[in-house]
């Protein structure tokens, strides 16, 4: 079984200045100062924060399905804004998915503002199929509003 899930938020925050955050590592320090009950770490486990950088995010016990992931950067497209990572051990891969990646685009709409899209494709083993009820696009969501919301009042 195959499934995708997309979100898209308009922020007033220039492309380049959201893919700064995006980009990189700065999202993973961000989202645990920005939303501590979401996430309650995300550590570098390998990598400088381009392709083949290896993530672990920890989840606050109680608030999630899954206590922990190890996600992998598998594309960093400056020129298109585009990053895809790919979960390789824990999270919904114990759930009986065989894939789970998360693409974030920092779309360009004008000088001043911009569109956050994030998605998550997935396969799921057969069996497992019920599982991919479980699938949101939530916390991805509540990151893209944190930091759009933290950089248009810094401003």
């Amino acid at each position: 079984m195959v499934g995708k899930v997309e979100h898209e938020l308009e922020v007033r925050v220039p492309a380049s200045e959201l893919w700064e955050i995006y980009g990189g590592l700065e999202v993973g320090k961000m989202v645990t100062k920005l939303l501590p009950d979401v996430f309650e770490s995300v550590e570098v486990v390998e990598g400088d924060g381009g392709v083949g950088t290896v993530l672990n995010v920890i989840f606050p016990k109680g608030t999630s399905l899954v206590t922990y992931l190890k996600e992998k950067f598998i594309v960093i497209d400056n020129e298109k804004r585009v990053k895809v990572v790919e979960v390789i051990e824990g999270g919904f891969l114990d759930l009986g998915f065989s894939l789970y990646q998360v693409y974030l685009q920092i779309i360009e709409k004008d000088s001043k503002s911009s569109i956050i899209k994030s998605s998550i494709e997935y396969e799921v083993k057969p069996g497992s199929e019920a599982n991919a009820s479980f699938v949101s696009i939530q916390n991805l969501q509540l990151v893209a509003e944190a930091i759009g919301k933290y950089l248009t009042e810094k401003v």
